[in-house]
């Protein structure tokens, strides 16, 4: 009896774990196989959300069987099965969804104007209040060396009206650490996590689009989307007009509710050569610089399912050049439009984590939302391993 009793025992924890084993899909394009990055993976069951890494990856642990959602505004959606998930990686395959050409829309208003009209919908729209789940990690690069790395698991509250959008963070875990440096202030840091969620909300980097003088700066086109019959995209192109720095701005809508679905941007490559570089101590030359905000709407709620951000320059200082890379992603994993309790001592109010005490309770990072390349993973231990000879 002991021998079947330990037998059946064996046999629940066997169990146990195989319902708990870890997920891992790699998501293709059908016609080229290269990876496809910033594919939204949503878990049914959960009602989680994961994206898929440069390397087309996504890795999860799910307790049970669910369907599972693959999506990305270029491709069809393809859901499966997470029973059909058998092997450690499943290579999903999505077809492009080209259906149009790739022509432009002409409209009786400037699309400036139609532009406008978009950002006022949308904030309109965006379903308030709203409690994010997200993962944020941030890597800080000083003079061509990883010197930096923090990540953690953060609830946003969002709550208040149209244009003026408050947020409240609280901080479930979180690490952070790498070489203490007198460069790294807040000059070199990333994400303001205090208004970042705000300035999503808002549409903040779209506001200079929307100025009247903006028409003498930008040329803007709007174009049907091929990859998706649905949407329009509006193109923004800097012109060279312009001394300063400026953004190329691409944003992809529905064409039918009138809301966002898309905002990226990328520094002008022309005037990245046009603009003076300045020699003044102090100054800072701009060489890199994008980001890219996707939001979902699952026909119920609209609200950021992710953010990604990069920046490079060189500050002048008395001794020399000095150049900073900073890169920042933002996922969402879940979603709530129903508010948390907390106490006011418990809500977060620094600018970043980097001097937040490290508090890890588990290897949430495995299954954080966005699964880390094989170079991000390089990096984050070659940083860690350094910061511990330094302590």
């Amino acid at each position: 009896m002991k021998r079947i009793a330990l037998l059946f025992f064996l046999l629940i924890i066997t169990k146990s774990f195989s319902q708990n084993d870890e997920k891992v899909i790699l998501v293709r394009d059908a016609d080229s196989n290269a990876p496809i990055e910033d594919v939204t993976v949503y878990i049914l069951k959960t009602k989680q959300s994961l994206q898929s890494n440069a390397e087309g990856k996504v890795s999860f642990i799910l307790n049970g069987s669910s369907n599972i959602q693959v999506s990305h505004s270029a491709y069809l959606t393809v859901t499966v099965r997470s029973s059909a998930l058998l092997k450690t990686d499943n290579v999903i395959y999505l077809k492009p969804n080209v259906k149009n050409l790739d022509e432009i829309i002409i409209t009786k208003q400037h699309p400036q104007k139609i532009l406008k009209s978009l950002v006022e919908n949308s904030i309109k729209k965006l379903t308030i209040p709203a409690r994010l789940k997200t993962y944020s990690r941030e890597f800080l690069k000083i003079n061509n060396e990883y010197s930096y790395y923090n990540d953690g698991i953060m609830n946003f509250q969002i709550f208040g009206r149209s244009k003026n959008f408050k947020s409240n963070i609280l901080v479930e875990q979180n690490r952070s650490f790498g070489v203490v440096n007198d460069e790294i202030n807040s000059d070199a840091m990333g994400y303001n996590l205090n208004n970042i969620m705000e300035n999503y909300y808002n549409f903040k980097y779209l506001k200079p689009l929307l100025l009247t003088t903006s028409k003498n700066d930008y040329d803007f086109v709007i174009k049907a989307y091929t990859a998706n019959e649905n949407y329009y995209k509006i193109e923004v192109t800097a012109l060279l007009t312009s001394k300063e720095y400026r953004d190329d701005f691409t944003i992809i809508y529905d064409k039918n509710k009138k809301i966002i679905i898309e905002v990226s941007s990328v520094i002008s490559p022309m005037l990245l050569v046009a603009v003076e570089q300045k020699a003044n101590i102090g100054s800072r030359n701009i060489y890199k610089s994008m980001f890219k905000n996707i939001y979902r709407d699952d026909g119920s709620n609209y609200y950021l399912i992710s953010s990604k951000e990069e920046i490079g320059f060189e500050r002048i200082e008395k001794d020399g050049k000095h150049e900073f890379e900073v890169r920042n992603y933002l996922v969402t994993t879940n979603f709530s439009n129903q508010n948390y309790s907390y106490k006011q001592t418990d809500i977060f109010k620094d600018k970043t984590l980097y001097n937040k005490k490290n508090t890890i309770l588990s290897n949430y990072w495995d299954v954080s939302g966005i699964t880390a390349t094989e170079e991000e993973a390089n990096i984050i231990k070659i940083i860690e391993e350094k910061s511990k000879r330094e302590d």
